[in-house]
């Protein structure tokens, strides 16, 4: 008797070990080659175990149990599984026996597995974010399947082949770099229309309900399964669409609406349980898990660093903005006549931190190792509020641009931010940052620096304060602004002074166009 030794495969650089998901097969229970046996869960994603052979199931690992990378999860006994079928009927085994490796061996010989491709040096995982086509649909070379979503853009994937669409990994997956996310059978569809010619009648009416009731039929997916689990929904009350009838996470999710419709035409007198479900039904609150996008966890994880490796430090200042606001509201009509943007206060901000910066080389600089690393340029990352999160695109050479290039540069990338369609190159290589609140209507913050730079100037909200000028106790337009930053590398006098000089230049904007 031979035994097959099914342990935990490598499934990412950084997972050292996986949780037995559930146990889709019972101990004892007879398995075939490629039928799911159980799932794994990681910290970053669910993974499907299969059978490697024909035979019976020899469960080592309970669920719930934590391996490391190789541990045992199962055994198969080869053996266990070759004279069963041997036994059956002869002669009329023996025929659809041979038709149906005829029919699946070219098949198997055209499969195309698309993987997640290598999208940028510093991202090692993407989630799925939404499949524009379903499984099992017929696609075209270059056609976009899905979308996939990293920490800092999203990507379309087209396909490599054309022919029928088999998804592997589910919508909301995250996924290492290198992982299948699909295959594609490529001439699945010529195989078929081939095998009902020489095949009886018989025959196809056999294939679909095979995949109608096979081994997946009633069995959620991992992601299912947890949804189902938090909504107490029994995964028997729920009609799988997915290959094989598996459960699907969409099924799931639809499971909501449908729970409650299938409880009310119940038989309600002889029902004990649907006497608790009133009162749940009645209670106005409620709560709701959504998963961490991919984004989200990587401004998690890097606002997190920074608070922990950095010595952060906030200096505050005030800006009379009247001075700029009287300019704009002087010239705004002819600038944008003719370079065809507004005059925003962003520009005014930006070229004002272009010059302090290169006053005050060390606000510019940031820190490798045991070496400070000096820019001689400014490179301006603007923070940009999207739907999926806090983005932040950069303007290149911000010191030698004019006003209206400054304005062009942030509306380009802003509409590239909120269409989803920056570039990885547009988001890198920044040397401050810049970051307004005000627009939200913050009247003060303490802003947390944008790793590895070293400082990050907050802007917040305009309001009209008495202040004393001159001696007099007048109303003006005053704009409270931060400059967090790295203690390690700036001293106080360089970041006070850096503000400062951000100040005397916004409160007299003529110094901007005399560089003075």
């Amino acid at each position: 008797m031979s035994q097959i030794e099914i342990k935990v495969p490598t499934v990412g650089e950084s997972i050292t070990e996986v949780t037995i998901g559930s146990w889709v097969k019972k101990d004892g229970e007879s398995v075939k080659r490629d039928e799911v046996i159980c799932s794994l869960d990681s910290d970053k994603a669910s993974f499907e175990v299969v059978s490697e052979a024909d035979g019976v199931l020899r469960i080592k690992a309970q669920e719930g149990d934590v391996l490391p990378i190789g541990g045992l999860i199962c055994i198969i006994e080869a053996s266990a599984a070759a004279p069963a079928p041997a036994p059956t009927p002869a002669p009329v085994a023996a025929a659809p026996a041979p038709a149906a490796p005829a029919a699946s061996a070219p098949v198997a010989a055209k499969v195309v597995e698309m993987k997640v491709p290598t999208v940028g040096e510093s991202v090692t995982e993407v989630t799925i974010a939404n499949w524009n086509k379903k499984d099992g649909d017929v696609v075209q070379l270059d056609e976009v399947l899905c979308e996939l979503e990293s920490d800092k853009a999203t990507f379309e994937l087209p396909a490599e082949a054309a022919g029928t669409l088999r998804i592997v990994a589910e919508a909301g997956a995250t996924l290492p770099i290198g992982a299948t996310i699909c295959r594609i059978e490529v001439g699945g569809g010529v195989s078929q229309s081939a095998a009902p010619a020489p095949v009886p009648v018989e025959t196809p009416a056999a294939a679909p309900v095979a995949s109608a009731s096979g081994y997946a039929s009633g069995h959620p997916s991992p992601a299912a399964a947890k949804i189902l689990s938090e909504k107490g929904v029994n995964a028997a009350d729920v009609q799988g669409s997915g290959v094989g009838g598996r459960i699907t996470k969409e099924d799931a999710e639809k499971a909501q609406v449908a729970a409650p419709a299938a409880a009310t035409p119940a038989p309600a007198p002889k029902a004990a349980p649907a006497a608790p479900a009133a009162p749940k039904a009645a209670d106005p609150r409620g709560q709701r898990r959504v998963k961490m996008t991919s984004l989200r966890k990587t401004i998690a994880r890097r606002l997190v660093a920074v608070k922990n490796e950095t010595a952060m430090l906030t200096t505050f200042n005030e800006v009379d903005m009247k001075p700029v606001m009287e300019l704009r509201a002087k010239y705004k009509d002819k600038f944008k006549e003719k370079h065809g943007v507004g005059l925003g206060f962003m520009s005014f901000f930006t070229k004002a931190c272009a010059i302090a910066l290169q006053e005050f080389p060390v606000v510019n600089s940031f820190i490798d190792g045991e070496e400070v690393v000096y820019n001689d340029y400014s490179d301006i990352s603007i923070a940009v509020s999207t739907d999926r999160g806090l983005v932040v695109p950069v303007v290149r050479n911000a010191e030698k641009m004019t006003f209206a290039e400054i304005e062009k540069e942030i509306i380009r990338l802003a509409g590239l931010a909120r269409d989803n369609k920056l570039t990885i190159d547009q988001m890198q290589g920044g040397t401050f940052t810049i970051t307004n609140g005000g627009i939200f209507g913050s009247m003060l913050s303490t802003p947390i620096i944008n790793a590895p730079q070293s400082a990050i100037l907050g802007m917040h909200n305009i309001v009209e304060r008495p202040v004393v000028v001159n001696g007099e106790i007048v109303v003006r337009p005053i704009m409270y602004v931060a400059l967090s930053y790295d203690h390690r590398t700036i001293d106080g006098r360089d970041s006070v002074s850096f503000l400062v000089r951000v100040k005397q230049i916004l409160e007299d904007p003529t110094r901007l166009l005399l560089e003075v």
